[in-house]
């Protein structure tokens, strides 16, 4: 009985404490944000059109002081009810000995300013996550500290009640650890930072200003270290970055929905949550009706079609030869534009030399993308032209004087010294104004012979033109180049043109400034091609990327990555770390997932579960599919008290089939496609394998009747997918064991 501990009563007496505190100061929130409001309204009143800087000043400071009070406010009232998850025992070096509480924000004491809770993301916290007990060392930026932990001490609290504690030294096999996986997945992912291994802890708090790159198994929280690292990326570097200029990119929107509400909780908003398909088109300002990325896997999936081709298209438009093509292309227009290049004058005069100008666009200002380097030299030939224009007018009007002088003084003749000066003086008043009406427009005159290009456009002309891929993709043969003409006869869009395009508007045009992000974050990293990934670090000017991925479940391999190598190629800067520990499904469950795993062409290490035992997999033997058995299963899932429960199908028709089945059945279920936005874990959830990707379920029921796995390399990465998404329960419904590849 946790009452009977001797810190019973000790810790009871703190947490009150720390509640009545926090109370104190969200009372102090409320008050100043009232404060502020009513500061801002009078200064409002106050402003007066002649003299308004110190109102405005006023108003400024006060809008500050508001978001300072509001954010304190709103993180307060997060982590109410929790306010904090561990405890350590501490000295560092050459100080006392102090207790410091860990939760998910910071509290100081406004008057002493001690720490009455420190957040999980500052660097003395790292000691819990990393810390055995004893004398350690940790870093506080580049400087590194000594000191002796005594103790670690976890709790859980719920509903501002302390429920219990418990002293660990290792945070791996700990008791929070294995009540946290054996909870709900609904819940689940809001509270891994209070679980947080040493293994993740290293990954979210590796070099900020560095990509890395991490290979994870499924169920090693790769998800979880990502979100997490945005959080602390921003409390670490927020002066430095806006959360405006992080983006996250997901597989789909039912993903974002997923973890829409853990990026709150971790105290971060305002970041730019997308998917690649989606951002792209922002980003280039162009809306396409894409192909359904899907429909090719399904294909494949189904037919076991184009996985062999020689020429495989997609695979192609996501390789670097394909960037190479590009890179051909915008070298070739860029030499076009180059040859357009000649002097610049106003009137007679050259202004500007033809060659001085093709070198600041091919050399000098070759660092920009071209349309930008026009739009510079425009303000040069501008700069030049109204430099020039004064020395120009200037000995202009001296000629006339001196010519106009010379008839007046060496012409004796009356009426024709009279007819030559008029002559000299109508001559200047015609050219002066002229010459100073043409000054005006020289510069936007000369530049019309630079057509803007539309993106779009151009990108479809090199996939339908033949002598212009003869020209610029000599590696391909004559049938290949006739394939690709085919291919593109119709004017379609797929995911794999995203990238030429985006790359494209990078190199002509540039990417707006709203659109350019400084750091990016992508899950599920395997599904997307190096050209993907080339285009995105070359148009955003950054290397800054936090990538996570599985190969194990690179159901999109005919397209995408195969290997890490190419990507460690593509960021040299890039430190590679892996996950092999699972946290997600119970030992029993992954030894299933194993045997799969073992199939795979990747030769990927096996996972490693942590040490959390369930229910053996069930196999129910159904040549057809029967309603009565699926609701059996749901039921007997349900009475084990799990909350979110999926039906995974191989296939798009097959789900869609079972739906209707089950629908009629009276079965409360919900189907989800990839533009689903929310699950409603009281139905059975209904999904094809290659939507799971990245969810998980407390139970999973498998279903093939019509579409057994095959022993390929997509069947066994979808059947990889689907096995792993269980937490605790995992029913296989089909004809026999070797539907599974069992």
């Amino acid at each position: 009985m946790i009452q009977n501990h001797p810190d019973y009563e000790q810790e009871v007496a703190r947490l009150a404490e720390t509640k009545q505190y926090m109370n104190i100061i969200l009372e102090q929130s409320q008050r100043d944000l009232i404060s502020a409001q009513e500061n801002i309204r009078a200064a409002m009143t106050n402003l007066e059109y002649i003299d308004s800087s110190d109102s405005y000043l006023n108003i400024l400071s006060n809008a500050r002081f508001f978001d300072m009070a509001r954010n304190q406010k709103e993180g307060l009232e997060a982590v109410m009810q929790k306010p904090y998850f561990a405890r350590i025992h501490f000295q560092r070096k050459g100080e006392q000995e102090e207790l410091l509480y860990i939760g998910k924000t910071s509290l100081f004491h406004r008057e002493t300013h001690e720490p009455i809770i420190v957040d999980w993301r500052s660097p003395v916290a790292n000691v819990y996550y990393d810390g055995r007990l004893g004398d350690l060392t940790y870093r506080v930026r580049d400087e590194e500290l000594t000191g002796h932990l005594f103790a670690k001490r976890q709790y859980k609290i719920e509903n501002a009640e302390l429920l219990d504690f418990q002293d660990v030294d290792l945070t791996t096999n700990d008791e929070l650890l294995q009540e946290a996986l054996a909870g709900k997945a609904d819940v689940r992912l809001t509270e891994i930072v209070s679980t947080i291994q040493r293994e993740q802890n290293e990954i979210i708090r590796a070099h900020l200003r560095q990509p890395i790159l991490v290979q994870g198994a499924a169920g090693s929280g790769k998800t979880t270290i990502a979100l997490h690292r945005i959080s602390y990326f921003l409390y670490t570097m927020g002066e430095h970055f806006k959360p405006e200029q992080l983006m996250i990119l997901a597989p789909n929107n039912l993903f974002i929905e997923y973890i829409g509400d853990v990026l709150p909780e971790l105290g971060v908003d305002r970041i730019c949550q997308t998917t690649y398909a989606q951002y792209v088109q922002d980003a280039i300002g162009v809306k396409l009706k894409l192909q359904n990325p899907n429909d090719q896997l399904e294909q494949i999936i189904t037919h076991h079609a184009g996985t062999k081709s020689s020429f495989n298209i997609p695979q192609i438009k996501g390789s670097l030869l394909y960037k190479n093509i590009i890179d051909r292309y915008i070298n070739q227009y860029e030499q076009q534009l180059a040859s357009l290049f000649e002097d610049v004058f106003i009137e007679k005069y050259r202004i500007l030399r033809g060659s001085h100008l093709k070198k600041l666009f091919l050399l000098e200002f070759a660092y920009m993308p071209i349309e930008k380097r026009l739009e510079r030299i425009k303000k040069v030939i501008q700069t030049e032209v109204k430099r020039k224009t004064t020395a120009v007018l200037t000995n202009l009007n001296a000629k006339y004087e001196e010519a106009i002088g010379r008839a007046l003084n060496g012409i004796r003749d009356a009426e024709n010294r009279r007819r030559i000066v008029t002559k000299y003086i109508d001559e200047r008043d015609e050219r002066i104004p002229k010459i100073k009406q043409e000054v005006k427009s020289t510069a936007s005159a000369y530049m019309r012979r630079f057509q803007k290009s539309k993106i779009k456009t151009m990108y479809r002309a090199l996939l339908t033109d033949r002598l212009l891929l003869q020209e610029l993709a000599p590696e391909w043969t004559f049938d290949e180049i006739e394939t690709f003409i085919a291919v593109h006869k119709k004017e379609t869009w797929a995911l794999e043109d995203l990238a030429a395009l985006f790359y494209l508007q990078a190199r002509i045009k540039g990417i707006d400034d709203k659109w350019k992000m400084r750091v990016v974050f992508i899950d599920e990293v395997q599904d997307y091609s190096l050209f993907q990934l080339a285009a995105l670090k070359a148009g955003l000017e950054t290397d800054m990327f936090t990538m996570v991925g599985d190969l194990a479940q690179g159901i999109h391999s005919y397209r995408s990555l195969t290997e890490w190598r190419p990507v460690l190629e593509l960021f040299p800067r890039a430190t590679y770390a892996t996950l092999q520990k699972s946290y997600r499904t119970t030992i029993e469950i992954m030894e299933i997932a194993n045997k799969i795993l073992a199939k795979m062409d990747e030769e990927l290490p096996l996972v490693e579960p942590v040490v959390r035992h369930g229910m053996e997999p069930t196999f129910i033997p159904s040549e057809k599919f029967d309603p009565n058995i699926i609701a059996e299963a749901f039921q007997s899932i349900l009475l084990n008290g799990h909350r979110s429960v999926a039906l995974i199908c191989k296939t798009t028709a097959e789900a869609n089939a079972i739906v209707k089945a089950l629908l009629e059945f009276g079965l409360p279920v919900e189907s989800l496609s990839e533009n689903s936005s929310t699950l409603d874990t009281s139905k059975l959830l209904v999904i094809p394998s290659h939507l799971a990707k990245g969810l998980e379920f407390d139970a999973v029921i498998l279903a093939a009747f019509d579409t057994p796995y095959y022993d390929h390399a997509i069947d066994r990465k979808l059947l990889y997918v689907a096995l792993t998404r269980a937490m605790h329960e995992l029913y296989l419904i089909g004809p026999s064991k070797e539907t599974f590849l069992l």
